[in-house]
């Protein structure tokens, strides 16, 4: 091979590792628009957590009984299994037949970094009143955190209370998350509606 073949086929190689490299960035600065399908997340992957963690960190996060926090994990455990992740924060919200829920905590999974996020969603049913409550909100098939930035709809009567917790069921796509919330009251009768979970605090709720 000649010096001027070298040359061109080095500039080439050289353009396109640059080509390579402007890809990638464009990838993680331009996320797909909003109504878009997304990525295809895998399920299967991230380590899950056991129900004496969850009963646990449950117990000493909503200041409850382990008693307390037991049956709720029980419920939700027979009918869901063991989450890949969890969410621990604190919300308000506020009714009268229409409802907004506002909310802050940390996304907790198994050998990744701890991640702030936000939520907030409408709400409509036979419901009145507002409360502050702490919610401890379990992740099945979440196997990556930026998975949870996203919109999800309340599961239609699964909306209960075990041991004095408020437990509900929203899902999108393979994702399912269980919140368990102390000192829910009246606000448990706000079960159709949506939470939209995102990066940064919201004023608007839809």
């Amino acid at each position: 091979m000649d010096r001027r073949k070298l040359i061109l086929s080095g500039a080439a190689a050289g353009l396109s590792a640059v080509a390579t490299d402007v890809l990638a960035e464009q990838d993680q600065t331009n996320p797909p628009p909003a109504g878009s399908s997304g990525p295809n997340y895998e399920t299967g992957g991230a380590s899950t957590y056991s129900r004496d963690e969850m009963v646990r960190a449950t117990s000493d996060f909503l200041g409850v009984t382990a008693e307390s926090a037991g049956a709720a994990i029980e419920r939700i455990f027979k009918d869901k299994g063991q989450p890949t992740a969890y969410v621990a924060g604190e919300e308000g919200s506020g009714a009268f037949i229409a409802g907004l829920r506002y909310g802050r905590g940390l996304l907790y999974m198994k050998g990744r970094p701890t991640l702030e996020v936000f939520w907030q969603g409408p709400s409509v049913g036979w419901d009145w009143g507002g409360n502050a409550s702490r919610v401890f909100t379990l992740c099945y098939n979440l196997q990556y955190p930026d998975a949870i930035f996203r919109r999800f709809p309340g599961v239609e009567g699964s909306a209960y209370l075990i041991g004095g917790l408020g437990v509900n069921y929203q899902k999108a796509d393979e994702i399912t998350l269980a919140p368990i919330r102390a000192g829910v009251g009246l606000r448990l009768g706000a079960n159709i509606g949506y939470l939209g979970y995102s990066r940064k605090r919201r004023t608007l709720p839809f």
